[in-house]
């Protein structure tokens, strides 16, 4: 047997329920892990909420790290042992989890499980934001928002490592600061942000903005851009935008929108391994800093998602088991 959180009604965090489960058994192409640690995503609030529905009763999680503890038949290239960590993963708010291995990247030693555990979705995320969705190049100056979330701090540090001028927007001093410790070069309030990147640009706008506050800062991000600059829309923490009339575009200066999501930008093993591949190199030369904001016992996932839920937190949320 193991421990789960397990939701069986949508509702407010309180439904995260902590229950004993039968043990997973793998299935063909499946890693059984030994959870040391489960990142906590947004959108598992959404999942809980039922505004995004997963079929009832279902464990949260995605995103974690541990140990192979089984092999799936038709399993190759993983041994009982292993490290790995996942960004696709299934249930993972629970002391085991099931894993495809083809979605399923090894951790190399000299990286702690719990960073591993807070590196595959925001750590690529920020990968694919900064080099396939718009590859940034030296001396361009952009606007990503959030910069003390956990995608924030790590594209950041990402842009800055391209020879970028980053501009960023948090919501409050502490914020502020810990934007800065990830290299920001400038730190704006949101109120009014498009016309403050607009003095700083000396009235030209930015190449592209990196968005994953979605319905607040919309319009904002927009007018932020420089002739035929690039949206990239990856996420909704306030909620999703409104529909969109293209003739903005036009009008705005010929400007481009994408919303990419991570699947598509880790569809192969080999770029799956590149992204992050790229990451531990970084991490082990330290010039990577994964920021744990919070680590919480696996029976406070609610507190975890009320914290989250309430901008309370920086950095990456982790349950630990």
């Amino acid at each position: 047997m193991m421990q789960s959180i397990t939701v069986t009604e949508y509702g407010d965090p309180s439904v995260l329920k902590l229950q004993e489960q039968q043990l997973p058994e793998p299935g063909p192409g499946q890693l059984l892990v030994k959870v040391a640690a489960t990142g906590v995503n947004y959108i598992e609030t959404y999942q809980r909420e039922g505004i995004y529905p997963v079929p009832l009763p279902f464990i949260p999680g995605t995103e974690y790290a541990g140990t192979v503890s089984a092999i799936g038949p038709g399993v190759s290239g993983f041994s009982e042992g292993d490290r790995v960590a996942t960004a696709s993963g299934d249930a993972g708010y629970a002391e085991y989890a099931l894993a495809d291995a083809d979605k399923s990247i090894s951790v190399p030693e000299g990286v702690d499980l719990d960073i591993a555990a807070a590196l595959p979705l925001q750590g690529m995320t920020a990968h694919y934001l900064s080099n396939s969705a718009f590859p940034v190049q030296t001396g361009q100056t952009v606007l990503t928002h959030a910069g003390a979330g956990g995608v924030g701090l790590l594209l950041t540090q990402l842009l800055k490592a391209k020879g970028a001028t980053v501009i960023t927007t948090v919501s409050g001093p502490e914020k502020a600061e810990l934007a800065r410790s990830a290299g920001a070069d400038h730190v704006l309030e949101y109120e009014g942000f498009a016309e403050e990147v607009r003095e700083l640009t000396d009235g030209h706008g930015v190449p592209v903005v990196f968005d994953g506050v979605g319905q607040a800062t919309f319009d904002g991000s927009l007018a932020a851009l420089a002739r035929r600059g690039t949206l990239v829309l990856f996420g909704a923490a306030s909620g999703p935008v409104p529909p969109l009339d293209l003739q903005r575009l036009n009008s705005g200066g010929s400007l481009f929108i994408t919303r990419p999501s991570l699947p598509d930008y880790t569809h192969t093993e080999e770029e799956r391994n590149w992204r992050a591949g790229e990451l531990f190199d970084a991490l082990r030369a330290g010039k990577l800093q994964v920021r744990i904001g919070g680590r919480y016992a696996l029976a406070d996932a609610a507190q975890a998602h009320r914290d989250l839920q309430a901008r309370k937190t920086t950095g990456k949320l982790l349950l630990v088991p």
